[in-house]
């Protein structure tokens, strides 16, 4: 028998959820072509896996990887903690499909989270590409200065990054596109243009359709506007960061459940957390009614997202960067920031183009050191980042009571894991290097939340059936072959709130498409990272 690869002497999860077995497993191109005990089996690579396990790729549901997944350090990252897919487009808000204005608006507004397009100044206007700039097989770069499309998108990473990539159609994308920043509900003219995006964007591979309720514009949406345009999703799921989380997530969870009463479709909610005791009979109740859906959660206690979304009033039509940094600068939000008072030392300055000084303090320690208050140091922040200022965010609810509530979130069997990774800025959240590498180590190793085999369904089997990446999350013969080789009694995270970026431990082989991209834990500077339609 003679094979391009084989996997030796591993102990395998092959994702279905059985319990782990001893044996080989064999690579041919690009596909597993068997798994069983293949003694004397002939390869040009073999890997011995002897106490370890192996398992097939994880997918990251949830992860902002849109422009940082060219990044050779992102890539060695996720693939450090056995992540083999980056499910992009979240939010509601990336950088395609749109017009040159649009594709603009997008990446300056979330440009704390995704990170500026490759090949275009923030601006949206076209640059001269930098060396190595993504390309697909065919050489296809990201159009510079034009419109985009999905297809566009997808072109760019396919084959160009060590990473698998799947994209999900951002609902407050294709708004601006069509209305602008406008707060007004969608006509019927409006539907029927974004109707028709979602439908293109379908047809070049995205893989479902995702809002942002708390972004803008998202946030103008109706119900019935994201029911409408969830129709063709035909068995796709509608990914939603919902308008609502924590204490009144019950508001939030309502809205998805009306979502899919009337356009019929999946759903799969986005980094539900909050209190277990609210938040599990509100999933529970939804399945009993009949609706098909999931949820992904990261195993942390913070978040991080833009500093304008946490701090602004929905007054600030933060839509419109020109009006919104006027009032901020004004005295009109005069009354506002005494409101904030218990806010700003559960904050965090990940991201502060311009003023870095303050990345890693948080926003009481940036105020001392600029010798100014809270809410000024606030003010200064989004006006010399001009809105680009990210934060991480402590919750009320951190402590232990909290992390018990992310215990039970990932022990429902409708969980899939997510990192809610954002890549961008001198002092990001520590999930982006360390959440799934965490799931396994701490949620499995040292407290027996899942067992291993759950755990592999929950980060790979799981996700892929639900996102229509029929061939992948399994190992057996005939699927793709990506495929992660771990040492249980090493696999950890340990990136932290105060060391962010530190690399995860214990998954030193990976294969993408049957192509070795990690070896002995670092990259091998192969790129078969393919772009994946469901």
């Amino acid at each position: 028998m003679g094979f391009d690869v084989v996997i030796s002497g591993g102990r395998v999860l092959d994702g279905t959820g059985a319990p782990p077995y001893r044996a080989d497993v064999a690579i041919a191109g690009d596909r597993i072509a068997a798994v069983g005990r293949l003694d004397g089996a002939q390869a040009e690579t073999v890997i011995d896996a002897a106490g370890r396990f192996v398992t097939p790729g994880f997918v990251d549901c949830h992860v902002h990887g849109d422009a940082a997944v060219f990044d050779p350090a992102v890539q060695r990252a996720a693939l450090r903690q056995g992540v083999t897919t980056f499910v992009l487009g979240q939010d509601g808000l990336s950088f395609a499909p749109g017009s040159a204005e649009t594709v603009a608006y997008a990446a300056r507004y979330f440009a704390a989270v995704n990170g500026p397009i490759p090949g275009r100044a923030p601006s949206g206007e076209a640059q001269e590409p930098p060396a190595g700039s993504p390309r697909g097989p065919g050489g296809q770069e990201v159009p510079a200065g034009g419109p985009l499309t999905v297809g566009d998108l997808l072109g760019s990473y396919d084959r160009a990054v060590a990473l698998n990539t799947a994209y999900l159609l951002p609902h407050g994308t294709i708004r601006y596109d069509v209305m602008g920043p406008s707060s007004e509900p969608a006509s019927p003219g409006d539907l029927a243009a974004m109707v028709r995006r979602v439908e293109r964007g379908l047809s070049e591979g995205a893989a479902g359709l995702s809002s942002g309720l708390e972004y803008l514009p998202g946030r103008y949406a109706s119900a019935e506007e994201l029911a409408v345009l969830c129709e063709p999703l035909g068995g796709l799921p509608y990914v939603t960061h919902m308008r609502a989380y924590g204490a009144r997530a019950g508001v939030g969870m309502a809205e998805v459940v009306e979502i899919a009463g009337r356009s019929k479709a999946a759903v799969h909610v986005s980094h539900l957390h909050g209190p277990a005791d609210v938040l599990l009979p509100l999933v529970d109740d939804a399945l009993a009614g009949d609706v098909d859906l999931t949820f992904d959660t990261y195993p942390y206690l913070r978040g991080n997202s833009i500093l304008a979304m946490y701090v602004l009033p929905p007054s600030v039509p933060g839509a419109e960067p020109g009006r919104a940094l006027e009032m901020i600068a004004s005295d009109e939000l005069d009354g506002w920031w005494p409101a904030l008072a218990e806010t700003w030392p559960r904050l965090t300055v990940s991201h502060a183009p311009g003023m870095e000084w303050a990345e890693g303090l948080t926003m009481v320690a940036a105020a001392e050191q600029a010798g100014v208050g809270p809410a000024e140091l606030c003010r200064r922040l989004l006006t010399e980042t001009r809105l680009e200022a990210g934060v991480v965010f402590a919750r009320p609810d951190e402590g232990p009571e909290g992390e018990e509530s992310v215990r039970r979130m990932l022990r429902h069997p409708s969980h899939t894991g997510g990192s809610d990774g954002i890549y961008v800025g001198g002092h990001p959240h520590p999930r982006g290097f360390g959440a799934f590498a965490r799931f396994l180590g701490r949620h499995v190793r040292e407290l027996g939340d899942w067992t291993w085999q759950q755990a592999v369904v929950h980060l790979a089997g799981h996700p892929a059936r639900r996102f229509g990446l029929s061939d992948r999350g399994l190992l057996r013969a005939g699927s793709a072959a990506d495929v992660v080789v771990f040492d249980p009694s090493a696999v950890g995270d340990r990136a932290t709130y105060a060391d962010p970026r530190v690399l995860a431990t214990g998954v030193d082989d990976v294969l993408v498409s049957g192509v070795r991209v990690l070896a002995g834990g670092e990259l091998t500077g192969s790129t078969p990272g393919r772009a994946l339609r469901p």
